[in-house]
């Protein structure tokens, strides 16, 4: 069809299409029999003889109304049963009016070309007059005229076609006329007139049947239509552009629907749908087929909840369900959410136009709602979708007698009705927004439930059908403040595989909306889930850790940057649940893809000192990977017997991590020398930067999969002897040693014979231990030396390290022994590693006398 013009609001509803009329019905080429029960069917209207063997038939006479002068179209079947080629050009016709004006009829353009009829043929031709403001055909003749040399003015009258008053080429209710479009047999009929009221207006709906009777595609022959009214009142109807360039396969049948705003006081008795032609040639529209249209029907738009509408979409019926209803309160809103599900039955894919959706109260506000993913929508056939709609609707409106209306809203040129005066004269050039009501869902009330942990819960999304389950709800310290962190479930519950988009997260406490500082963790790779399978999300953000909250809210949607596009929504007040509680002597699992390992203590122990105490613990992170691999990186708090919780800090390797191999990291603190360390644990936890697991060298912002594992604290017991000094990765094995003086000298020699063996069974981080040498002398008194390996100490054996040291006191030794003390010390405080006394070498001068002796000899 072509556009919508300037004189009229018309547009097809794309909504309530079973297919598109891309012209209006050609005038009856033949009528089949019972088919056409108008007045031009009933009246029997002789032929005329032209001249021999030539006999001329009128097939039908219409007028359409236009500004210019009303244009009178006939139709003349000329047959030629004669042995020769008849020239059309010998024949002519007039039309004169009821007032007595003799006109002569043109041909239109298409027949222009049309000389002469072969023998034993017929021929159709459409002419056309302007009989000005004749309107009825009451009273018209239409004269026939062959050209004769031998007659006035060389025309000879052969008869004329005398109209009568009750003729009408309109086709008549529930009757079917057979005609041509694009040279192509269809056969159609009136289907409907629907009336619609909404937002103060109201809109007629004409539907037509149109059957393609050929062996070819029936395509668009850019015929007009219009809805007259019993006076003559003319409104145009028109195709939206979007839904030109229909298509009707052979044999195919469909139903078409047009639309128009009409006065709310028009009298819609006997109402005819009219299609025209234009020429483009003489700048005229002119008049085609027509047919009466039944009574007019106002049709119930309200569905029922949980009840399918089908809607028709360019022939294809679509199921249309509103679904998952669910509300809850919000300050001083309700907010809605609920899912438009839409299933493509036919077996061709439609794209939806653009819809409005709102939400209507029962006094007929109207409330936005948020459903970009609606409007475009494609469906493949048998293809279902879900749209997930949400809404917020002031709490003191009247929330259980609410409805979703789906409104169609196309934008087309505007104007006024013809009033009979021509359909065919442009307006002003205007524009209008139609707005169409296609259904109205009645949505039922639920207040939706707080999901409790641990269970199960179903839902359908536009990405598919899945469960979902909240894990755990877990809060715990990071520095100064908390974490709060929601573990949810996803697994697939359809017979394919679930997609599942990029997320991003947001938690809510409250009325605390914290998304801007919601992270959101989960493994990319695990996007795609097969049937049966799940993946885990864990959202985290950090609060002062004195706040307290009772509700909390969990959103995650799809990152766009255009809209915010709903995945999953629910709130829980469920009880914060303890971090895992792992026994005494168990290992903490980390697992994950490349991640996989098993934590497990190695030592605790308690560095005493003066103003502080140091808690120190060794874990083994043994890799389960079965390639090199970065493993996980820890974070840790220490918590003691009575809530208190102490930062560690850690020191890991930045090695990758072989098969089966072992780190050891390091976890430490200060705690006062007030705090028990007996019964204290370590909460462990893999190290997150941002929305991904920390790398080395990252700074962590939080962590999580967090566990508490009850620590052993263990008082290091010194050796008695120096034979095995563990400082890992070092055992020292002192062999031999000895301090020497020589007398009245005020030094003291020592020297150190030694094995020192490396471990190199686990990997670790840099060392903060140092190994101290304490020599306590004769007197008592004491010196520090650090001994460094590498340097001062070397790997191997029989190595020997040798030191002195000086001390005015030392002249008065003649003997005594000394004691040798390893230490190990860490961030400045010390554990006696072992220790053990020896006997000190006194050297003494020679006497005189042996002096004078060893002379004389």
């Amino acid at each position: 069809m072509r556009q919508f013009r300037k004189r009229s609001v018309a547009l097809l509803l794309g909504t309530l299409t079973v297919a598109q009329l891309a012209g209006s019905l050609a005038v009856p080429a033949v009528q089949a029999a019972g088919t056409q029960t108008s007045a031009a069917a009933a009246v029997k209207i002789s032929p005329i003889t032209m001249s021999a063997g030539v006999t001329a038939a009128i097939e039908d006479v219409n007028i359409w109304t236009q500004s210019g002068g009303n244009i009178l179209t006939y139709t003349l079947k000329v047959t030629n049963n004669s042995s020769s080629t008849v020239n059309l050009q010998r024949y002519f016709s007039r039309v004169v009016t009821p007032g007595g004006s003799i006109i002569p009829g043109n041909p239109v353009t298409a027949d222009a070309t049309k000389k002469k009829i072969a023998a034993k043929n017929s021929m159709s031709i459409t002419y056309y007059v302007n009989i000005g403001q004749t309107k009825s055909l009451s009273g018209v003749k239409i004269a026939m005229y062959v050209w004769d040399t031998k007659s006035k003015g060389y025309l000879k009258h052969t008869g004329s076609f005398a109209i009568p008053a009750a003729y009408s080429t309109t086709a008549g209710l529930g009757k079917s006329i057979n005609t041509k479009m694009n040279d192509i047999p269809v056969s159609a009929s009136a289907d409907s007139l629907q009336l619609y009221k909404y937002g103060g207006k109201v809109y007629a709906m004409v539907g037509i049947n149109i059957t393609n009777k050929g062996s070819n595609v029936l395509g668009d022959p850019g015929y007009s239509a219009y809805l007259v009214t019993a006076s003559g009142t003319s409104f145009e109807l028109a195709l939206n552009s979007s839904q030109t360039g229909y298509k009707i396969q052979p044999q195919e049948k469909r139903t078409i629907f047009y639309l128009t705003e009409i006065p709310a006081y028009l009298n819609t008795a006997n109402m005819k749908l009219q299609f025209t032609q234009k020429d483009e040639t003489l700048k005229l529209e002119l008049a085609k087929s027509s047919f009466k249209l039944p009574a007019a029907t106002t049709p119930d738009l309200v569905v029922a909840s949980g009840a399918v509408k089908k809607m028709l979409v360019n022939s294809n019926t679509v199921d249309t369900k509103l679904t998952g209803a669910a509300v809850y309160a919000e300050d001083d809103k309700a907010v809605w959410s609920f899912q438009l599900q839409l299933k493509n039955t036919g077996n061709k894919a439609v794209t939806l136009p653009a819809y409005e959706l709102s939400v209507k109260s029962a006094k007929g506000t109207a409330f936005p709602v948020n459903a970009k993913g609606l409007s475009g929508l494609t469906l493949k056939p048998l293809e279902t979708k879900v749209v997930p709609l949400t809404a917020e609707i002031p709490l003191q409106v009247e929330q259980s007698s609410l409805q979703l209306q789906m409104i169609e809203a196309v934008t087309a040129s505007a104007g006024n009705d013809t009033g009979g005066s021509g359909a065919g004269e442009a307006a002003g050039d205007t524009s209008a927004k139609l707005v169409f009501p296609v259904a109205y869902f009645t949505i039922p009330y639920t207040l939706r439930a707080d999901v409790r942990s641990g269970q199960e819960y179903g839902t359908t999304n536009q990405y598919g059908t899945f469960s979902y389950s909240l894990q755990s709800l877990q809060r715990y310290p990071w520095k100064d403040d908390d974490i709060v962190l929601a573990k949810v479930r996803i697994t697939n519950n359809q017979s394919v595989n679930l997609t599942i988009p990029d997320l991003k997260g947001a938690l809510k406490l409250d009325n605390d909306n914290l998304a801007a500082t919601t992270d959101l963790l989960m493994d990319k790779e695990a996007a795609v889930l097969a049937p049966g399978q799940y993946t885990d999300i864990s959202l985290l953000t950090k609060i002062p850790y004195t706040d307290e909250f009772d509700n909390v809210r969990v959103n995650l949607s799809v990152k766009s940057e255009t809209e915010s596009i709903p995945f999953l929504d629910f709130s829980t007040t469920s009880f914060i649940s303890s971090v895992n509680q792992l026994k005494r002597g168990d290992s903490y699992v980390i697992t994950g893809k490349g991640k996989n390992a098993a934590v497990q203590e190695n030592k605790t122990t308690v560095y005493e000192g003066s103003n502080f105490n140091i808690l120190y613990t060794e874990v083994l992170m043994s890799s389960a990977e079965k390639r090199q691999s970065k493993m996980a990186r820890l974070q840790a708090y220490f918590k003691t017997a009575d809530g208190q919780f102490y930062e560690a800090k850690v020191n890991q390797s930045d090695n990758l991590a072989t098969p089966g191999g072992k780190q050891l990291i390091t976890l430490w603190a200060k705690l006062p020398k007030t705090v028990a360390t007996a019964e204290v644990a370590a909460y462990l936890g893999s190290g997150v930067t941002g929305s991904k697991l920390s790398e080395s060298g990252e700074q962590p912002t939080g962590f999580i999969n967090v566990a508490s594992l009850p620590l052993t604290p263990r008082a290091v017991v010194p050796a008695a002897n120096l034979q095995n000094i563990v400082l890992y990765p070092y055992t020292l094995n002192v062999i031999t040693t000895d301090a020497s003086h020589v007398e009245a000298s005020d030094t003291v020699s020592l020297n150190i014979t030694y094995n020192l063996k490396r471990e190199n069974a686990y990997d670790a981080g840099e060392s903060e231990h140092k190994l101290v040498l304490r020599i306590t002398d004769p007197f008592g008194q004491s010196q520090d030396k650090v001994l460094a390996f590498g340097t001062d100490l070397t790997e191997g054996s029989n190595h020997s390290y040798a030191v002195s040291f000086s001390n005015m006191l030392y002249r008065q030794i003649t003997g005594g022994t000394y004691r040798l003390t390893f230490f190990d010390e860490f961030q400045g405080e010390r554990q006696e590693l072992g220790g053990q006394t020896f006997t000190m070498r006194f050297i003494p001068l020679p006497k005189p006398a042996d002096d004078e002796k060893a002379t004389e000899k």
